[in-house]
């Protein structure tokens, strides 16, 4: 097929089949909307899931908490199955994770290789150093600047939306306590010494700008992976897939669709992505 007519085949017909499942595992941003400008790029190509496993202010995180069990990763790794399992049902699964998704990511990815696929991890935490957690010093004194200016390297990418969100739930004492609640169930486990046992081909993301986790640590960690490549990205933050989607939305369409992927292809690999969508 040639290239211009590639470029113009998201457009054009669509033949039938079943798309290869996708899930994205966002971290403490909580809304599976932070991935609002890949999921319609990725949907293209794949059969896009975005599950909800944090809802601070939702009434099965709240129901745990009064129980007085812990919002630990280890909860969110069984529910992230039980969601898999129940509603949706067509492994084995691509995941693609940012940030405290990352250690999700990798847990299920080691518990249950068999419905693994491949796995993107965007600014994983868990890889090394204790992270920063600007965000909660954001949240209790209710300044949406110092929040938002730990997170993105250039401030033009933040989303108005996103920000008026959050500004909006600052008040709100349940979604604290969710927050609160899943940063204490969370932030001390590690995933570093499951490098080795990650089957699944692994691309590690970092960014020379993070202030929550250390860029130099995932490097280290990707070098741990049986089948691990690894790309750092100068001038950005802490969310590559909002403030780079061009390069994020390309890189790992051709990372989970290429049959020798690569976590530095060449420019006109990514200009041009746009294969033909995984079907069963």
């Amino acid at each position: 097929m040639p290239a211009w007519s590639r470029l113009l085949d998201p457009f054009g017909t669509r033949t039938y089949g079943r798309k290869a499942p996708l899930v994205l595992i966002n971290g403490l941003a909580e809304q599976a909307e932070t991935w609002f400008r890949n999921h319609r790029f990725w949907s293209r190509y794949f059969d896009v899931h975005m599950p909800n496993l944090l809802v601070y202010d939702g009434d099965a995180l709240h129901r745990r908490i009064q129980s007085g069990e812990p919002i630990s990763v280890e909860y969110l790794v069984q529910q992230l199955h039980l969601y898999l399992d129940q509603y949706v049902q067509r492994p084995p699964y691509h995941l693609v994770a940012s940030s405290l998704g990352g250690k999700i990511a990798v847990e299920f990815a080691v518990r249950y290789p068999e419905l693994t696929n491949r796995l993107v991890l965007i600014c994983p935490s868990g890889m090394g150093d204790k992270e920063q957690l600007p965000i909660i010093e954001g949240v209790r004194r209710n300044d949406m600047t110092a929040l938002v200016g730990s997170v993105f390297y250039r401030r033009r990418h933040v989303d108005r939306n996103l920000v008026k969100f959050y500004r909006s739930q600052f008040p709100n004492r349940k979604w604290k306590t969710g927050l609160l609640r899943t940063v204490r169930g969370t932030m001390d486990h590690m995933v570093r010494p499951l490098m080795p046992k990650v089957q699944a081909p692994t691309l590690m993301i970092a960014a020379t700008e993070d202030k929550i986790v250390c860029p130099k640590e995932a490097e280290k960690a990707a070098a741990e992976l049986p089948n691990g490549h690894f790309l750092m990205i100068p001038h950005c933050g802490h969310a590559p897939q909002q403030e780079k989607p061009w390069l994020i939305n390309r890189l790992v369409t051709h990372f989970l669709t290429s049959p020798k992927p690569t976590s530095h292809p060449r420019f006109l690999q990514l200009l041009l992505a746009n294969p033909s969508p995984s079907r069963t």
